[in-house]
């Protein structure tokens, strides 16, 4: 349930990011065709496949319509595998529409039928992040059921995508400091962490840049858990289920494990460091895949500065960088049983931060986004309001799997 940018989207609307026209290979590594199961069926679903949540309200079809302003084309903040997703807005207590510029912003995603994503991964989104809550995952708000109707409603997050601000160019994009990548990386990790904990454990699989949110203090938050499945019960190793995932940050024991998401994280962490896709066809050949070219230089010391980013220099310390170097090595080797736990990569990571390289960083850019500040302060309001568990290191909840349609 990836959501993509087009070119249209303006640097006073940034959310969910990604590349339009890899949307259609994103939900598998391997292949851009879609199922006929994948989309939405013809008889409309019933409202008994969503696990009751009261965290979560159900929208219907005319409130978003008003929330959105009939989800006209200037409200439209992206499109991507999933559909479009719309700005909107709604009461800060009630969650009732609101008129434009009234109230909390919301993103809004509407699901498109002809799509390659449908109905299963709609419902997966509702059902983890219906019960669970964390500061480092998305907040999810609501939903709509209603005939063919499927949308979701999430709080609106200021600074977009990781991907945007690593990959992009702009004036609006400004490079992202060593300390802020460290906050992010450690934000994003406590999020799988927090996941790897819950009772039942949830496999991600599909950690991405495209999917880490930024909020207006650059907090992470995991977005897209159309992916996501519980973890292994019992005595057995793994999950069986096909392949799935994004081409360049899927393991390569193609396993639906924990460790299979740590090795996605490695990619993501060896991205922060380099300023680098994970695959990039249009680099010098035998440097289209980052992973490939990098892991030569993460194993030695001296050569090991040759992979981070050129506009970071200055801005580490040789001990830092030579860490953060290690875990990105550690967390990406072929054994899946020597990768680190993400609570050990949490671990390594806390001993990464500088706040005062954080606070340096807001400071410059402060001109850049006063103009919106006054709204992410609104829609982070919302998840504080009901994030009353979500400083605990695991959750239990119910499992996925009891919705009649999961699997």
């Amino acid at each position: 349930m990836g959501v993509c940018w087009s070119h249209r989207v303006k640097a006073d609307s940034q959310y969910f990011t990604d590349n339009s026209k890899r949307a259609n290979k994103d939900r598998n590594g391997l292949s851009g065709s879609s199922s006929k199961s994948s989309s939405v069926p013809v008889t409309p679903r019933s409202e008994g496949e969503i696990l009751k949540s009261p965290n979560l309200k159900n929208f219907s079809f005319s409130e978003l319509k008003n929330a959105t302003r009939n989800f006209r084309p200037d409200s439209v903040l992206g499109e991507g595998g999933f559909g479009s997703v719309f700005k909107g807005w709604i009461d800060d207590n009630s969650l009732a529409a609101t008129k434009p510029g009234v109230g909390i912003v919301i993103a809004v995603k509407r699901l498109n039928l002809d799509g390659l994503q449908g109905h299963k991964e709609w419902l997966a989104e509702i059902n983890y992040l219906g019960q669970l809550q964390h500061p480092n995952l998305v907040k999810l708000i609501g939903y709509c059921l209603e005939d063919e109707h499927r949308l979701l409603i999430y709080e609106f997050l200021a600074r977009g995508s990781l991907e945007n601000h690593l990959f992009r160019r702009g004036s609006y994009f400004q490079p992202l400091s060593w300390g802020i990548r460290m906050k992010v990386a450690l934000g994003a990790a406590k999020g799988l962490a927090f996941l790897h904990n819950a009772e039942p454990q949830v496999i991600y699989r599909d950690f991405k840049t495209s999917n880490i949110l930024l909020d207006s203090n650059y907090t992470a938050k995991l977005s897209d858990f159309g992916l996501a499945r519980d973890g292994p019960t019992g005595d057995k190793s793994h999950v069986s289920t096909r392949i799935m995932g994004t081409f360049g940050y899927a393991a390569p024991e193609y396993l639906a494990t924990a460790k299979s998401d740590i090795y996605s994280f490695g990619v993501v962490f060896l991205e922060m460091l380099s300023g680098r896709r994970a695959v990039d066809k249009n680099r010098p050949p035998g440097q289209h895949n980052l992973v490939e070219w990098a892991k030569p230089y993460l194993m030695n010391k001296r050569r090991m500065f040759r992979i981070l980013d050129g506009r970071l220099d200055g801005q580490y310390s040789l001990d830092k960088a030579q860490k953060a170097a290690t875990l990105a090595l550690q967390c990406l080797t072929n054994d899946p049983r020597t990768r680190p736990t993400m609570d050990e990569v949490v671990a390594t990571l806390e001993k990464l931060q500088d706040p005062k390289d954080t606070a340096n960083f807001t400071r410059k850019e402060q001109n850049l986004v006063n103009s919106k500040s006054q709204q992410s302060g609104h829609s982070l309001r919302i998840g504080r309001r009901n994030s009353i568990e979500s400083s605990k290191a695991s959750a239990s909840y119910p499992r996925p799997s009891n919705s009649p349609l999961y699997g």
